[in-house]
């Protein structure tokens, strides 16, 4: 029985017939990503707004019951709790954001750890207050910086490296490619204002990497195909390569989308920002490989040459003196 073909062999789509109006169209969501940013700003979780943190022990309980304590904490109205284990199965780690209100009135930080706690112990028996301690917003933003500083120093490393591995303007294109991909992610945040925390932080270094990986597929195609088709027209060859490479873009997200839509619709609430993103990042990630990546290369001024070792002026002359064409 033969195999369905999601991408037959002999498919020859235009992609670059429509690249300006695309670049157009990419351009303009990259402008209203960063209004967005900059008019409603993100809604930055605990780890980067600062907060209230309480480490409590279950010691009756093998195992912590984390949905059952985001459900109570969230319904205090201090927005949706950050809960992880750490050290055994029944300790926790809960944070909470503070009131704008309070955040400059004394003790009272503490006064909602002491709420936050209450209200489990009025619930589960033998809870042991492990600590009750204040994030100050000084911190969070010190951490929030450090994160943004840690995305750009990724996005240029990666860039460096393709500029090693290819020539400048593929890292030019791949950095443009990039900045697409985490801007629309900083828009959709900022638009339905979704809380932005650590996990934010780990979805867009994983956007990061998949658009990376799909970029250079598809350039590395390019590079085999200006060393075999010299003479083709580059917008031709460039459809050439990324229809070449089509197959393997499609399955390997269908694979992903497979997995991350149905998280995505019944998954935990505690996740739903993370899969978001990087079903969101699936989708711009390919896209930019495609309409951001490729068509830049065309301006970058990228030929036939660009992989050919070049002739130096002594060689060309000894070659002339023997009679060399």
């Amino acid at each position: 029985m033969r195999l369905l073909k999601l991408v037959p062999d002999d498919t020859n789509i235009k992609f670059l017939k429509y690249r300006m109006p695309f670049y157009v169209v990419s351009l303009l969501l990259i402008a209203a990503s960063w209004a967005l940013v900059m008019t409603k700003g993100l809604n930055y979780g605990v780890d980067f707004a600062g907060g209230q943190e309480v480490r409590l022990t279950f010691s009756e309980l093998e195992e912590a019951p984390i949905p059952s304590l985001r459900e109570q904490i969230g319904a205090l109205g201090y927005g949706d709790p950050v809960i992880q284990r750490f050290g055994d199965a029944n300790q926790v780690s809960i944070r909470v954001r503070l009131p704008e209100d309070v955040e400059n009135t004394p003790g009272a930080a503490t006064a909602i750890g002491n709420q936050v706690i209450s209200t489990i112990e009025s619930s589960y028996e033998n809870v042991i207050r492990d600590g009750n301690d204040t994030v100050s917003g000084k911190v969070a933003g010190e951490f929030r910086e450090k994160a943004v500083l840690a995305l750009l120093a990724a996005m240029l490393a990666i860039s460096l490296y393709i500029w090693v591995r290819f020539e400048w303007q593929f890292g030019v294109g791949a950095l443009f490619a990039l900045v697409h991909d985490v801007s629309l992610t900083l828009g959709m945040f900022a638009l339905f204002q979704m809380e932005f925390s650590l996990q934010i932080i780990a979805a867009i270094l994983a956007i990061i990497g998949y658009s990376l990986n799909d970029t250079i597929v598809i350039y590395d195609r390019i590079r085999e195909n200006l060393k075999k088709y010299r003479k083709m027209p580059l917008p031709e060859l460039l459809d050439l390569s990324v229809n070449e490479t089509l197959a393997r873009t499609v399955m390997t997200s269908l694979t992903l989308l497979i997995a991350l839509i149905p998280l995505l619709l019944f998954g935990p609430a505690s996740l739903f920002g993370l899969v978001a993103a990087i079903t969101l990042g699936i989708f711009v990630g390919t896209y930019s490989s495609v309409y951001m990546a490729a068509p830049i290369l065309i301006w970058l001024g990228v030929n036939s040459n660009s992989f050919i070792p070049q002739e130096s002026v002594a060689d060309k002359q000894e070659r002339i003196a023997r009679g060399e064409s």
